[in-house]
């Protein structure tokens, strides 16, 4: 039976959220399957993968083809590099605890490059609310100013209009 590591959609319209699952590759996409080994959420930045690292291992050992997407997502999660130092130890060009080390420097280096990324995406909201709010900042002094020349506008209107009232009250008294 050939075998295929491949994604099982689910969510709802417009949000997919998949499942990586173990599945014979006559199944259909969302059909039987045989094991599920993760989850896949591509909606977050960056995409959230919950999987089980040693099913995956295990799987790819005995034979089991993963599909293009799911191959990517193994390979940024580091199953198709320590299958490929596995094989290196059954060959004896190092051995396990080479392989480990080889593996937790891989792992420590792609975390940063994670973390970094998070950092920048959250850099990236605070100018974009600093910018926002110097625009808002901006637009209420405009209209601050305009609203201060109206009333200026009206005082001096009520002054002409006191001062002529005042002026034609005194011209009758006088005569």
């Amino acid at each position: 039976m050939a075998t295929k590591i491949r994604l099982q959609r689910g969510g709802r319209k417009s949000y997919a959220f998949y499942s990586i699952v173990i599945a014979d590759a006559r199944a259909p996409r969302d059909g039987r399957f045989t094991e599920k080994i993760g989850t896949y959420n591509p909606n977050t930045n960056p995409a959230t993968v919950d999987l089980n690292f040693d099913r995956a291992l295990y799987w790819l050992e005995v034979g089991a083809q993963p599909t293009d997407t799911v191959r990517n997502i193994l390979s940024r999660e580091g199953v198709l590099l320590m299958k490929h130092l596995r094989g290196g130890v059954k060959k004896g060009a190092f051995d396990e605890a080479a392989a480990q080390r080889k593996f937790d420097a891989w792992k420590a280096d792609k975390q940063k490059g994670l973390d970094k990324v998070r950092e920048d995406e959250v850099k990236a909201k605070k100018e974009a609310a600093k910018k926002a709010l110097d625009e808002e900042k901006k637009v209420n002094e405009a209209i601050a100013k305009k609203v201060a020349e109206k009333k200026a506008a009206a005082a001096e209107a009520a002054a002409a209009a006191a001062a002529a009232e005042a002026t034609t009250e005194e011209a009758p008294a006088e005569a």
